[in-house]
């Protein structure tokens, strides 16, 4: 169907921006008549078959992927005190099978440590059987209550990456989290999302865990969006769930944990962080569609044109690329708009001029236009790709530093996070950190931040003048 062109709303309205885009480009249908899920299109569902298939790529160096039910009985769900508070409030709970109530309540997991553990439970038995490393890909419920948004904020989590790890000592549990964070840090790297990684404080870490590392990023409109978390465990859910392992002396001892995840939302940051005011702008790592070549009609020379647009597929398939030759009987000037809308990286046309002087036309999705000769058409479309790819990271760099600002005086920190993120000084003090969360307006993130975007080393805190207090990130989070 031809579209309308010049409908998709400016980037600077990001959040009618974001909800437009999201049918434009078909990625997801928001019509579904229930309020939190939501249906992907075959095209949206086709950059997220590529997007986990990098994540499980990178897990599947060292972790195997299994399956956990999603009914979790509710005296496994409650044995976790901690834990179990985080979540109280969000659970979905099965009490019939029909119509017959059910002796023992089932939740839809909002998380899988109750599903999992019971079964490390019967898993580890000695030393030789450590480490663990499991992962699976699945959906969550969470009966959110704030306002849902498509990829961000959900009732059901329809793509929760979940690693489960467990360990014979803490160190070796903490060196599994370090992995952690470096195979997320090249994810993020693959897609050209840049990314701030911190420490989340004790009052926001995971319920049971002894420490969270979380993995955030800036949208176009200033805030973060965590798309990330990596969690030691510690040995809290090992002694809830009695999972011991024997040593080499025979003695029994519990073991240690870590759990880390990544959902949609990684999505939804790869289509804010790239996109523009045409559509979106896809890596081609990732795009369902890499190149489109779009056949320029002269009715005299139609069957010519065709054959060579079709000879052309042909050749680049062959190659190694996903590619769709646009044979729809519409003005040319409505397929240039709903490729673009789509993020196909490289546009080729081709028409009776091109033929005749043996090149190929090429407009790359970050903008510019160029001829190719058409002899070494495999080799130019590969530069254009690189040169495309070279665009995206530059562009998400900038946007990154033109949003993360360092800040030393209180009377500037709520102007500075209304436009991004900003770096203090914090002395770890409860008190400093509601006073810096009244003034700005926003939360306190997280510490013990990596990043080389700025200067990480230990300065006075920005409300009480402690010296040596640690960089701490600031922002307002979806």
């Amino acid at each position: 169907m031809e579209e309308q062109e010049g409908t998709l709303p400016q980037k600077a309205d990001f959040s009618g921006w974001y909800n437009d885009i999201l049918w434009r480009a078909e990625i997801m249908d928001v019509r579904y008549p229930v309020k939190g899920l939501y249906v992907w299109f075959p095209f949206g569902f086709g950059i997220r078959k590529r997007v986990y298939a990098i994540l499980r790529e990178l897990l599947d160096r060292d972790h195997e992927e299994a399956l956990f039910p999603l009914l979790i009985p509710e005296h496994e769900f409650m044995k976790e005190a901690e834990h179990i508070k985080g979540f109280e409030d969000e659970v979905y709970w099965v009490t019939h099978g029909g119509t017959t109530p059910l002796d023992v309540k089932l939740a839809l997991r909002p998380t899988s440590e109750t599903a999992i553990y019971p079964m490390y439970a019967l898993w580890v038995r000695s030393h030789a059987d450590l480490p663990i490393k499991v992962y699976q890909v699945v959906n969550t419920f969470r009966y959110e209550t704030k306002h849902t948004r498509p990829l961000i904020r959900l009732r059901e989590i329809t793509s929760f990456k979940e690693a489960h790890t467990v360990h014979a000592t803490w160190d070796e549990a903490e060196s599994q989290v370090e992995t952690a964070i470096e195979r997320y840090r090249e994810f993020y790297s693959r897609l050209n999302i840049p990314v701030l990684i911190s420490k989340r404080p004790d009052w926001d870490k995971f319920p049971g865990a002894d420490y969270t590392i979380a993995v955030d990023t800036i949208m176009p409109d200033g805030r973060t969006l965590q798309i990330g978390t990596v969690h030691h465990l510690g040995d809290h859910f090992s002694k809830t769930f009695d999972i011991q392992y024997e040593d080499t002396k025979g003695q029994q001892q519990y073991c240690y944990q870590t759990c880390y995840g990544i959902s949609e939302r990684s999505i939804a940051a790869l289509i804010s962080m790239h996109g523009d005011d045409k559509g979106l702008m896809l890596p081609p790592e990732v795009a369902p569609v890499q190149v489109v070549i779009v056949p320029v009609i002269m009715k005299k020379r139609e069957e010519e044109i065709l054959q060579a647009a079709k000879t052309l597929e042909e050749e680049l398939t062959r190659a190694g690329y996903r590619v769709k030759t646009d044979n729809r009987d519409i003005r040319p000037g409505a397929k240039y708009y709903y490729w673009e809308m789509r993020g196909v990286p490289v546009r080729l046309e081709i028409g009776p001029r091109d033929l005749d002087n043996d090149v190929v036309m090429s407009v790359t999705r970050s903008g510019g236009k160029e001829p190719l000769p058409r002899a070494e058409i495999v080799a130019e479309v590969s530069r254009k790709m690189t040169e495309y790819v070279s665009a995206l990271h530059e562009r998400a760099n900038t946007h990154i530093k033109e949003h993360l600002f360092i800040v030393k005086e209180q009377e500037a920190l709520k102007e500075r996070v209304s436009k991004g993120v900003a770096a203090v000084h914090w002395c770890g003090n409860r008190e400093c950190a509601d006073r810096i969360e009244e003034i700005s307006g926003a939360g306190v993130l997280g510490t013990e931040v990596r990043t080389d975007l700025i200067d990480s080393s230990d300065g006075d805190c920005i409300i009480c003048g402690k010296p040596g207090s640690v960089v701490t990130l600031v922002g307002i989070s979806y």
